[in-house]
């Protein structure tokens, strides 16, 4: 299958992690629900584990965090973007663990390994934007202009777990997918959003972390699209 949103080879050493941060459990939003989202910068050799960065909290575990979701990376240059769209922002203000500059959603593929450190590490899914980024940013469709602009930042399974810090270069040792750029994983789930033929794909590939490939899997059986609202927008937050 073609694919038509190019994807940048990565060189060896080309990217390097930025800054590392962990998050301890904070009240977030006018209701004070526990959330790990404001993160802080972690100096120095961190351990990551089968669950991510050691210390990291999460106040959802349901939806956040878990062997599929164990790190999150926001690209670092998506800040000066935001700042040009009126949002004041700077790392991490979306949570992430890893801030980089050099790599975003169309550097990556859905099963790209990295050594990183002494760990290896897999893109297992993007993030889908939630309510929380609502609070954390006091607008109450931040979430929605993260999903629409796709930058959304993207997740790792960790395959071994080792030491990561800043300055550690993103080693690409393999990319099972590469006609599946984060991009248009994004593109197919957001816009066009009952192509049955990629969804078909989509729902085939193993390196895709489970819960996107039901996704897929329900919109071929439904031939409908899920109902975005409620993980958007939350009536109960607002």
């Amino acid at each position: 299958m073609q694919n038509s949103i190019p994807v940048r080879k990565i060189a060896p050493t080309e990217v390097v992690i930025d800054t590392l941060f962990i998050g301890r459990l904070a009240p977030l939003g006018p209701r004070g629900v526990p959330s790990g989202i404001a993160k802080e910068k972690a100096a120095g050799p961190q351990l990551v584990t089968l669950t991510g960065l050691e210390g990291d909290q999460q106040g959802d575990t349901r939806h956040h965090g878990g062997p599929e979701k164990a790190l999150h990376h926001y690209p670092r240059e998506h800040y000066s973007t935001w700042r040009g769209d009126g949002v004041v922002a700077d790392a991490p203000g979306f949570g992430e663990n890893i801030s980089t500059q050099g790599m975003t959603e169309a550097d990556i593929c859905i099963g790209d390994i990295y050594r990183l450190g002494s760990a290896t590490l897999q893109v297992s899914q993007g993030r889908q934007p939630c309510w929380r980024l609502n609070a954390r940013f006091g607008r109450p469709d931040m979430a929605y202009l993260v999903q629409k602009t796709a930058r959304t930042g993207w997740y790792y399974r960790v395959l071994e777990e080792g030491e990561v810090e800043a300055g550690d270069p993103f080693l690409l040792e393999r990319r099972p997918q590469p006609e599946w750029p984060l991009s248009r994983v994004i593109d197919l789930l957001y816009t066009r959003t009952l192509d049955m033929d990629a969804l078909q794909e989509l729902a085939g590939l193993p390196e895709l972390a489970t819960s996107w490939r039901d996704l897929a899997a329900r919109r071929i059986t439904t031939r409908t699209v899920e109902d975005w609202d409620r993980r958007l927008r939350d009536s109960h937050q607002q």
